[in-house]
């Protein structure tokens, strides 16, 4: 095999034009246009209306290249295009060799003929998303009348990532481009189409099942040979002959170091690699994968509760934690693997050990699937159909079965590959939302074709080890109540969407709740890249149009009324939808994990943005931290503590989510806020194995009688060593109606070689104290904590998590720098 880039440098002209710009491949329309200067940047202002509108043009993307000599000289050329975005017509020294459809597919032309010695040119006609998509009507009696919230009407016409054309969360910006690798590759005598690699596990051994499928060019026999190194470096070997076209290995490995989810332990990577031999040793082909060995499947046996849904990885049953995760930028050239490194890192910080692929979005990357599993990330894959009816022609049939194919070959080795789903919320909107139940009924018959028949029947041919799930949330098909609590996945959205007090989380008992969540602001930090100080009013034109939610804005000030007192000025008011987001999402996570069994699994809505905006995640569009991602990594430990408050009945849990059993301490306190003590007791706990222990109910009633509002209780958490891991606390009032006193921090900063320490103490009670940097972004070890005795309390820094908000900011070079950056708010200073 002889392979050849044609990423690099390519020119751009719009159709009709004879203005060529240069322009980076992998790239797009969107990248070129911003590189080069030549718009305004579309996520400033409502800059977004006017760049929408470029995309009504077609564009040429052209390059010329030499091939070299040896690829000349191989039987079989072929022009392999990884992700072209998404309609194109594409041509070889102006003669057409091929089209594409569909952004999600690698398309490969065979182009052998059409190339020559010297100098060849490539060119490649893209056209119009937005021509396209008004242009299409649906067949008779199979009219389809809803459109996604944010979307734009004919979105599901054209295999191009949905939300590339606006969404509840993101911006209408249909880009167009080469969007991932584009290459030359000639092949000789043989090429390896396809390799299956089956994991048999038995006692103390691994016996793996290693099918191989090749495409003949010259008739001949031909050798395979397999190859096994361990993470230690071992190196093992089997050759087989092919029989036709097909050869099946047989390796096994004794002694195998499993594989596992984040938190349950390792997650070492064998390497698995085929090799195409003919009879004299020569090598023609070869392909090579990181595998991890284990096995997973999702448990739905029958239980007290109704049927379960769980991961079960090496036979252990384990509560999902994380999040969704969707496009990590709306313009998918600048999605990095730093970018991705940086989210997944995120996730490990904050104990994750499930991330969800929304349906709506793009198939990641190769890195970001073997980066979940260096990390231990298992990966809920959807596939990428959401909240839409297909009509399912013969050619829509056809393209959608080809990306299936491509996508779950791609996929379907990676250790962190957990499920494949067929989409998101298709099936539950035809129960449940009157609005699509408008669309024609035909399609309704078409959506069950799709996703339980040909899809499943994809998965179940190319991944027989992967569980497929038809739709998310689902009970299992068929329309069959999909958000049936009693069994299957759900998404739970009564609390945001109905203004509902965060309590109401405590009236459900979900199996699996794969989508729940919450608003909020970003940072004032991240809204002045977007605005003028003029639009700093969440209701100006500007942060109305960062927000697509509609009359969401009006919702997070509904919500500040039920909890906390009005703010003082609009960077309060940010920190205040922060807070309420994490705590709205920390009380229904830690509902069902003191529920464990009835629920295993909890992926709020969602970690990342696409761009700078008012939405969901717990990380903005620039990487900096909400309240809700630094309270994940507490609600997500893995031994966790948390306190069900009734009244003035407390209740204190620990949640064990670890393979061991854990003892713990636990010291409850009752103190006023100025730190005199009310009560006191402690516990000593032995947490099983996934179990959950309640360590005690104490009615307080008698104790704050009178002064309910000037009183908090503290549960704080020793492991083995006496060492504190974590610490909650709950008031006895709504916090709008605590007497809180302005704060009176004293702090410092100890410089380490590798991280500075913050050292605080407060005279009173301090609530959600939040530590930022003025001209800085940092992770903290924690943050949005609580100041709860005179005792000093220690943050940690480290200097590798400081990130500096531009190229030319001077770095803080020491304790005293760090101390003079650092910004200290709590509760008390919002009004």
């Amino acid at each position: 095999m002889i392979f050849q880039t044609l990423n690099g440098n390519w020119v751009m002209n719009e159709k009709g034009s004879e203005a060529y710009i240069d322009a980076k491949i992998p790239g797009s329309v969107l990248s070129t246009l911003l590189v080069q200067h030549r718009i305004q940047d579309p996520f400033f202002g409502t800059n977004e209306d006017e760049v929408k509108e470029i995309f009504r043009n077609d564009y040429y993307f052209t390059r010329q290249f030499e091939p070299s000599a040896d690829l000349l000289q191989q039987q079989k050329i072929e022009l392999v295009c990884k992700g072209i975005d998404t309609l194109s017509k594409i041509y070889i020294n102006n003669v057409p060799v091929g089209t594409t459809d569909n952004m999600h597919r690698t398309f490969t032309f065979d182009i052998k003929n059409y190339l020559v010695y010297g100098v060849n040119t490539i060119t490649i006609e893209i056209q119009s998303p937005i021509n396209y998509i008004e242009n299409q009507r649906g067949s008779v009696n199979k009219e389809a009348y809803y459109v996604p919230e944010g979307s734009m009407r004919g979105n599901q016409y054209l295999r191009k990532a949905h939300s590339m054309f606006g969404w509840n969360f993101g911006p209408k910006l249909p880009d167009m481009g080469i969007w991932r690798s584009i290459d030359l590759v000639g092949y000789s005598l043989i090429k390896l189409d396809d390799v299956l690699v089956v994991q048999h596990h038995e006692k103390k051994k691994v016996n793996l099942e290693i099918q191989v499928k090749a495409n003949i060019i010259e008739r001949g026999m031909y050798i395979i040979q397999g190859e096994i190194v361990t993470p230690e470096g071992r190196v093992s070997a089997i050759t087989e002959t092919m029989e036709g076209n097909e050869a099946t290995l047989m390796m096994e490995i004794e002694e195998p170091r499993l594989w596992w989810p984040n938190g349950f332990g390792e997650h070492p990577l064998y390497t698995v690699s085929v090799y195409a031999l003919d009879m004299n040793g020569n090598e023609w082909d070869s392909k090579s994968y990181k595998i991890g060995l284990r096995t997973m499947s999702i448990s739905q046996e029958r239980d007290e509760f109704g049927h379960e849904f769980c991961f079960r990885v090496n036979g252990h049953k384990f509560f999902a934690m994380g999040a969704n995760y969707i496009p990590e930028d709306s313009i998918y050239s600048f999605i990095t693997k730093e970018k991705i490194n940086y989210l997944l890192r995120a996730a490990i910080k904050s104990n994750f050990n499930t991330i969800r692929v929304w349906g709506g979005g793009y198939y990641p990357s190769d890195t970001f699937y073997e980066m979940c599993d260096e990390y231990g990330i298992i990966v809920w894959q959807d596939f990428m159909f959401a909240a839409n009816a297909y009509e399912l022609t013969d050619q829509f049939a056809r393209n959608v079965q080809e990306e299936v194919i491509d996508n779950v070959k791609r996929l379907r080795h990676h250790a962190c590959l957990g499920l494949f789903c067929g989409n998101n919320g298709i099936e539950r909107s035809w129960v449940d939302n009157a609005e699509f139940r408008q669309n024609a009924d035909a399609l309704r018959i078409d959506t069950v074709r799709l996703f339980e028949q040909l899809i499943k029947q994809v998965c179940m041919e190319y991944a027989p080890q992967t569980f497929y799930w038809p739709s998310s949330p689902s009970s299992g098909g068929n329309f069959d109540n999909p958000n049936d609590e009693s069994r299957g996945d759900n998404h739970y959205w009564e609390v945001w969407n109905e203004n509902r007090y965060f309590s109401d989380y405590k009236n459900h008992l979900m199996r699996f709740c794969s989508e729940f969540g919450f608003q909020s602001f970003p940072s004032l930090k991240t809204v002045k890249t977007f605005t003028k100080e003029e639009d700093r009013n969440i209701f100006s034109e500007v942060m109305e149009h960062h927000q697509k939610t509609a009359d969401a804005n009006a919702r997070l000030i509904s919500y500040i009324s039920k909890y906390f007192l009005f703010p003082k000025d609009m960077e309060s008011l940010m920190y205040l939808t922060q807070i309420l987001q994490a705590i709205s999402v920390k009380y229904g996570v830690e509902h069902f994990r003191r529920n464990r069994g009835a629920c295993m699994g909890t992926l709020y809505w969602t970690m990342n943005d696409c761009w700078p905006s008012v939405s969901w995640s717990s990380i903005d569009y620039f990487g900096r931290w909400k309240a809700l991602q630094y309270m994940a990594k507490n609600f997500y430990s893995p031994i966790a503590g948390s306190i069900d408050l009734e009244g003035n009945v407390a209740s204190v849990y620990v949640q064990n989510e670890t393979r061991d059993i854990e003892p713990r301490r636990v010291r409850i306190s009752l103190q006023t806020f100025d730190f005199r003590l009310l009560h006191e007791a402690e516990y000593q706990v032995e947490i099983m194995p996934g179990g959950v222990e309640l360590v005690c109910t104490i009615d307080y009633s008698e104790f704050i009688r009178g002064i309910e509002n000037r009183v908090f209780m503290e549960a704080t958490f020793y492991d083995e060593e006496d060492n504190v891991v974590s610490t909650e606390i709950e008031v006895f009032v709504p916090y709008k109606r605590l007497a809180l006193e302005n704060s009176s921090i004293s702090y410092s900063v100890i410089e380490l070689p590798d991280e500075y320490v913050i050292r605080m103490m407060s005279g009173g009670f301090a609530a959600f104290v939040e530590l930022d940097l003025r001209q800085a972004d940092a992770v903290f070890s924690e943050n949005y904590f609580h100041l709860t005795s005179k005792r000093e309390k220690a943050v940690k820094l480290k200097k590798s998590d400081i990130r500096y908000l531009n190229a030319g900011t001077p770095e803080i070079q020491n304790g005293f720098e760090l101390e003079q950056q650092l910004v200290i708010r709590t509760l008390r200073d919002t009004y």
